[in-house]
């Protein structure tokens, strides 16, 4: 099928909204301080730095505690105490009363005493984490998934190392240097005219799981022809108005998810059985008993999924008073 062409983007008020922020997205109060990442003075003098905080990343994992307010933090100590490395030390940044944070990947976490102390993913621990710490584990989990996917030069293939305080890959054969990746990715809440959502299920999900449509950003292509394209790919609709909303960082392993609303200019649908197993038209009231019963498991956790669903929905999604049979 060829995709129709529409790039318009829409500024409107979208109606009714809510005021949940989109996980890991919120000021972390950290400075990144890009340009001490090449001053190895500054850098060696902030490691021995008694007021330094280190954690370890390993496998886009880290450990996390329960912190004396009530909280979840991540556990970190430090740098005295740290784990010793030798090259694979990131500079993560400074906050405003002068803490440096570093991050150090290592092939497996560290032990721990603390019974309360336990292993997660960003996926729990992104609800779980203050914006500091949140800001942190994806700073460290994007730098680790990139070092450990790109360890050798694409120009000429001899093994790279480590630069400028973990965010930089020099080649020592070629001279050539390699900065973290980052795919954009458009995610979109399809509406049609009797403001209903388009809502879709990935062949690999379980039955019952329903999200919003999703794709890679393609080479030459702008965000919102990508936004077009998708939606006419994966569900055979076509789209009008795109409405950019807002971004989410997504290191699984290295995307940057940019969300949006579109409108739909047909209501007719022929998902393409690759990617999208099943898409269907949702009212408000449709998607609330579905999601009541357990006859819809909707999007969920720190995905920007859901809070787009919520834009439309005009508040939290409700609970399921079911357990779906498929979890």
């Amino acid at each position: 099928m060829e995709a129709p062409v529409s790039t318009s983007t829409s500024t409107g008020n979208p109606g009714r909204t809510t005021d949940r922020p989109i996980s890991l997205t919120a000021p972390s109060g950290v400075d990144r301080a890009a340009h001490h990442r090449l001053d190895e003075a500054w850098l060696a003098a902030a490691w021995s730095h008694p007021s330094t905080r280190v954690f370890v990343v390993s496998g886009g994992q880290v450990l996390i505690d329960d912190t004396p307010d009530g909280g979840t933090g991540i556990v970190m100590t430090p740098a005295f105490e740290a784990p010793p490395t030798e090259t694979h030390r990131y500079f993560l940044g400074t906050d405003e009363d002068g803490v440096s944070y570093f991050a150090l990947q290592k092939d497996a976490l560290p032990g721990r005493m603390d019974q309360s102390a336990r292993p997660a993913g960003l996926r729990e621990a992104g609800l779980l984490l203050g914006p500091r710490d949140a800001g942190l584990m994806v700073h460290a989990v994007a730098l680790e998934n990139w070092q450990r996917l790109h360890r050798f030069c694409s120009r000429c293939g001899e093994r790279t190392v480590v630069a400028a305080a973990g965010h930089v890959r020099r080649c020592p054969a070629c001279g050539a240097e390699h900065y973290p990746r980052t795919d954009p990715a458009v995610i979109m809440l399809v509406t049609d005219e009797h403001d209903r959502a388009l809502l879709g299920r990935q062949v690999h999900w379980p039955e019952g799981r329903f999200s919003t449509l999703a794709g890679f950003v393609e080479p030459g292509e702008s965000i919102e022809q990508s936004v077009v394209r998708e939606v006419w790919e994966e569900a055979g609709v076509r789209i009008g108005e795109v409405e950019y909303v807002a971004s989410q960082p997504w290191p699984f392993p290295s995307s940057l998810m940019l969300g949006f609303m579109a409108r739909a200019v047909s209501s007719e649908i022929n998902v393409d059985g690759e990617e999208i197993q099943e898409a269907r038209w949702f009212s408000r009231a449709e998607l609330r008993e579905a999601i009541e019963t357990g006859a819809v498991l909707p999007p969920s956790g720190i995905s920007i999924a859901a809070r787009l669903v919520e834009r439309w929905y005009g508040e939290p999604l409700p609970r399921p008073l079911v357990t779906a049979a498929a979890l």
